[in-house]
């Protein structure tokens, strides 16, 4: 089994962790992830301490797993960091990582789920991002590359981004961007990470509740279908993300501001769901969906078929340790 400073620093016993993807990074697959030995993520950005406590909830009566939670602190969402305090603190005393993306690492923060008992992580995309996250304490730091999917944050590939970031932080690096199979898991530890992010994989994991239309365009899609955009901005401003470039065609030709309807994660409820805003498609999502956002990483090419979580893990982290083996 891979034993890293990520898997001894969490308790995980694989160093996997589950990339927040919106609303697919509920408690079914959060829980499931957490099962198969990784650490489950749970997408609480917009949610109320009330809310969020019963997400939390809802996972550990899923899991004797660790599990973490997920908050995009975008001034689009969040413009004073004091609004996110009361869900932050609620959060930490029942997750064992918080984590934050999307600003520049923030101390008081990380104090704040430091005082709870958690650990504190933040996602990058830049070395200067990292060394502020170690200097403000964080106990993890996500290195993401341009290959992600979803939200962006970086403008470089993973590689280069932890050639830099590796030599200049001391506490454990996950990779992410591009990680959807065991050879680019074992590349990224052979690199020095601690641990990898998947995000793409999981979207088609069983307990993922994304919609199966979604599902299936990324089963049949190949690295150089996505793109990076910024069309889907309608509620997230001047921020990067990659997509099937499919979905961006299809929202530039829809007539019309209403493309559907989506579930609310925070309050489950129904709401509109408009042209060109950045929403993940699960289930309960209706109208032309080939026109909202395909989130999509260039591990794409990986998504072959609709697996359980604990399959998607043992595929990743078989392939991997049988690859650093032969390496060594």
């Amino acid at each position: 089994m891979l034993k890293t400073r990520f898997t001894e620093l969490t308790g995980c016993k694989v160093p996997i962790q589950m990339a927040a993807i919106g609303s697919l990074a509920r408690p079914p697959l959060a829980a499931a992830v957490s099962n198969a030995g990784g650490l489950g993520m749970l997408q609480l950005s917009g949610f109320t301490p009330a809310q969020a406590t019963r997400s939390l909830e809802e996972v550990r009566k899923r899991t004797r797993g660790v599990f973490g939670a997920n908050f995009i602190v975008t001034e689009a969402w969040y413009p004073d960091l004091e609004d996110l305090r009361d869900v932050v603190e609620t959060t930490s005393k029942h997750a064992k990582v918080v984590e934050f993306f999307y600003r520049q690492p923030d101390s008081s923060i990380v104090e704040l789920v430091h005082s709870n008992g958690a650990l504190a992580s933040w996602q990058v995309g830049s070395n200067d991002e990292a060394k502020a996250a170690a200097k403000a304490g964080c106990d993890l730091i996500v290195a993401q590359g341009i290959e992600a999917g979803g939200h962006i944050r970086g403008k470089i590939g993973l590689l280069s981004l932890l050639d830099q970031v590796l030599d200049s932080v001391d506490v454990p690096v996950l990779a992410a961007g591009g990680i959807g199979s065991g050879r680019a898991m074992a590349a990224a530890l052979a690199a020095g990470a601690s641990g990898v992010r998947v995000g793409t994989r999981f979207i088609v994991a069983e307990e993922a509740e994304a919609h199966p239309q979604y599902q299936k365009a990324l089963i049949g899609a190949a690295p150089e279908d996505t793109m990076v955009t910024e069309v889907f901005s309608e509620n997230w401003p001047n921020a990067p993300h990659r997509v099937l470039r499919a979905s961006v065609e299809a929202a530039q030709a829809f007539k019309g501001e209403i493309v559907g309807q989506r579930r609310l994660a925070s309050s489950g409820e129904m709401a509109p769901a408009k042209r060109f805003e950045s929403i993940t498609m699960t289930r309960d999502t209706t109208g032309t969906l080939e026109a909202m956002p395909h989130w999509a990483g260039e591990s794409v090419a990986s998504v072959e078929k609709i697996q359980p979580a604990a399959t998607i893990i043992d595929e990743l982290v078989s392939e991997a340790e049988r690859l650093l083996h032969s390496w060594k």
